[in-house]
């Protein structure tokens, strides 16, 4: 699990000399308990810090250069408490390199009916504070997240846990790099695209490495490390027989071992964050590597197939996302159809490599033919996943902008045995409908890959699009095909202009 309480948001108020220093002593009192309240809900996965109130243009100027080279910010929460003059902050928003949160709240909930003066309407002026603060944004065509209530409603606290997992995955792409054993797959469109745009955009890197550099590594793998990982094979799965100690393919079991450990090596020891691979190009490897992957997955690596770089640095985001939530996310393909009128269903899998965190109980490990890729038979995990509201998600390139492409989804538990498929899988209906959904993704020009996930909302991916500033297009139940090719269009324009 990655750890997100390393991380930390800044709690910032702006104010202005105005008002009298009793009064902004007051203001930073009340700063302190919302950001103290923050910092110690347990819905809210990373710190939050109080800053000193900020009161003039240098003041803000300081704070807002102070987050861009603060190791562990990941970003601002900005209130102003009172009135704060929107030009003061032109030049710190100018320079913030961080993801900004705008706080709508006040520190009262209620207006003391009764008792209401002028030095309570000067301690609760949010009201049109943060209009203020708003316009400048605005203004500037910043993007940043707005959220509307008081501190300590859920709703709001909920609004803040979202964003600031979303600015850890942002502040984790910084940097990242991702490894491609070989290129990606031949002649596929899709998996390719612009790794310079991608690095000007997101902040992770992508570069390869020959297949020979990993079988090197690979090859170092001592038999006493294999024989730890082959026993944790048989406590956590279901081993069948051949794979058993004396069975007639525990070799095959072995050397998926060497090759998971070989993987590890090679990421730890180059700082990689995932990694893609493809079954095109294994020279040197005795068997694609199935359980490796899935394995990987679930320790928080990102993964692509064929070499597609751009859904291994999506699975690595969402990961950090969800990180310590219940539910898992996986690297995935739309597979096949199941086009019953009265129940159609769409067939999620891959040829091995799912994350066995969407697993629905313990997996059964086994071993079958691949059929492609020219090599042995590979180990891999099998099993089913629970039903429940999911995601896919895919990062596109179109050329002159990425796209991020959402279509949320219901998945269903599998009504029937599966047992010829040797691969895990998922079923689920795809919102609004299968012809709507699908018609739209084509539409949209999304991939075959996705990122699938069981416990992230549209919320989260539509606060990192905005946080990266790229394109969102979101299916979903409200989704109308003539008004989804229309907002293409518009989206078309917008991008070509802006």
């Amino acid at each position: 699990m990655i750890n997100l309480n390393q991380f930390e948001v800044w709690f910032v108020t702006g104010s202005q000399h105005l008002y009298g220093e009793e009064t902004l002593r007051t203001v930073d009192e009340h700063s302190k308990i919302i950001a103290d309240s923050f910092d110690q809900s347990h819905q809210i996965p990373v710190r939050v810090v109080f800053k000193p109130v900020v009161k003039t243009p240098d003041e803000i100027y300081a704070i807002c250069q102070e987050a861009n080279v603060a190791p562990n910010c990941i970003g601002i929460i900005a209130w102003m408490h009172t009135f704060s003059p929107a030009k003061m902050w032109i030049r710190g928003l100018n320079v913030l390199k961080k993801p900004l949160l705008h706080l709508h709240t006040q520190f009262n909930r209620d207006i003391p009916w009764g008792d209401i003066d002028m030095d309570f309407m000067n301690l609760n002026q949010s009201a049109h504070g943060d209009r203020e603060f708003g316009f400048i944004m605005t203004r500037m065509r910043l993007n940043r997240k707005v959220v509307v209530g008081h501190w300590q409603q859920d709703d709001v606290i909920q609004a803040i846990n979202v964003w600031s997992r979303v600015a850890a995955a942002r502040y984790d792409m910084q940097g990242a790099k991702f490894v491609r054993f070989g290129d990606n797959m031949r002649q596929v469109a899709v998996t390719d695209g612009d790794k310079v745009a991608a690095e000007m955009t997101f902040g992770f890197a992508v570069n390869t490495h020959g297949v020979g550099d990993l079988v090197k590594v690979i090859n170092q793998v001592s038999d006493a490390s294999i024989d730890q990982l082959v026993i944790e094979y048989e406590q956590k799965y279901r081993l069948v027989e051949s794979l058993h100690k004396g069975g007639a393919q525990h070799q095959s079991l072995r050397e998926a071992a060497r090759i998971e450990l070989g993987m590890q090596h090679f990421l730890q020891d180059g700082g990689y964050k995932g990694y893609t691979n493809t079954f095109e190009d294994l020279h040197g490897m005795e068997q694609l590597p199935g359980i490796a992957s899935q394995r990987l997955m679930a320790a928080g690596y990102g993964y692509g197939g064929e070499g597609d770089w751009k859904t291994a640095a999506m699975v690595r985001a969402l990961k950090v996302m969800a990180s310590g939530m219940p539910g898992g996310n996986s690297f995935m393909e739309d597979y096949t159809y199941h086009f019953d009128p009265n129940n159609k269903l769409v067939l999620g899998a891959h040829m091995l490599e799912i994350c066995e965190s969407i697993a629905d109980g313990k997996a059964s490990c086994e071993i079958h033919p691949l059929g492609i890729g020219g090599k042995a038979d590979p180990v891999r995990l099998v099993f089913n996943t629970a039903g429940g509201p999911a995601l896919n998600v895919s990062l596109i390139d179109m050329g002159n902008r990425f796209r991020l492409l959402v279509n949320e989804v219901d998945a269903v538990a599998a009504e029937h045995e599966l047992p010829k498929l040797p691969v895990a899988r998922v079923l689920w209906k795809p919102k609004p409908d299968m012809q709507t959904a699908c018609a739209a993704w084509i539409y949209a020009g999304g991939a075959h890959h996705t990122v699938y996930s069981q416990n992230l909302t549209t919320e989260y991916i539509n606060d990192f699009a905005d946080m990266v500033g790229v394109e969102l297009v979101v299916i979903d139940k409200d989704t109308n095909l003539r008004q989804l090719r229309n907002e293409l269009r518009w989206n078309e324009m917008y991008y070509k202009n802006a």
